[in-house]
């Protein structure tokens, strides 16, 4: 498994109250699965994605990602960890404002210590349809453009398993339909875990599994008819 997450908590303390937001959650993921996390506004989905990602430390319980036991990391060495391994797709795109389209995706394989990172960066910009806006910048691209910019960010480093939130969140229904498009076509080419949070039910039935999320526990866990027709 990639992804293993056993009986994890997660609590806020506020002065003398504690706020719990995730309970007693276990489940795995397999390599090149995909699978979908979905829930009410404040079920904890984002929070579990962080938790996942190594980017929050538990209350209690255990995360392993790639074979790492998290708990048992520095900082530094969860950096590298997803540095090597990990990719994000965020919902506002969080692409650097002052560096153009290709700057952006080289940004992890420069991380890596690859080299020809702009011939790669090219290449991938043209695989999601932006080969000739390179050298734009993020104020200068529509929603849809900066979310494939963020997508060929996010598969730019090979990542084992990749992490998003909300990827079609901020874009109308055709452009995040073309998204969705070009997310499930490079992840089932790289053969990448995606493990995406989402409020779509119509996005989430287009991954092998549904984990759904309410009041900070796992209420149901099933497959989907995507999972039989691969």
């Amino acid at each position: 498994m990639i992804l293993e997450v056993n009986r994890l908590t997660k609590s806020y303390r506020s002065g003398s109250n504690e706020l719990t937001v995730l309970s007693d959650i276990t489940f795995s993921a397999a390599e090149k699965e995909t699978l979908s996390i979905v829930g009410p506004s404040g079920s904890g989905k984002t929070t579990l994605l962080g938790l996942c990602a190594g980017l929050d430390h538990t209350t209690s319980g255990t995360v392993s990602l790639c074979g790492q036991a998290l708990g048992e990391l520095d900082e530094d060495a969860r950096a590298a960890l997803r540095s090597q391994h990990v990719g994000f797709i965020f919902q506002d795109f969080q692409l650097i404002p002052t560096l153009t389209a290709l700057e952006n995706v080289t940004i992890p394989l420069e991380l890596q210590g690859q080299s020809d990172v702009q011939h790669t960066a090219r290449e991938l910009l043209t695989r999601v349809g932006l080969g000739d806006r390179t050298h734009h910048y993020p104020s200068e691209l529509s929603g849809g453009e900066q979310q494939r910019v963020s997508i060929a960010r996010a598969f730019s480093g090979r990542p084992k398993i990749l992490f998003a939130d909300e990827p079609t969140g901020n874009l109308d229904d055709e452009t995040g339909a073309q998204v969705e498009k070009l997310l499930f076509e490079l992840n089932q080419e790289a053969g990448t875990t995606l493990i995406i949070v989402t409020h779509d039910l119509e996005l989430a039935n287009k991954t092998d599994r549904i984990i759904r999320l309410k009041g900070g526990r796992v209420v149901t866990d099933t497959l989907t008819n995507a999972s039989t027709s691969r």
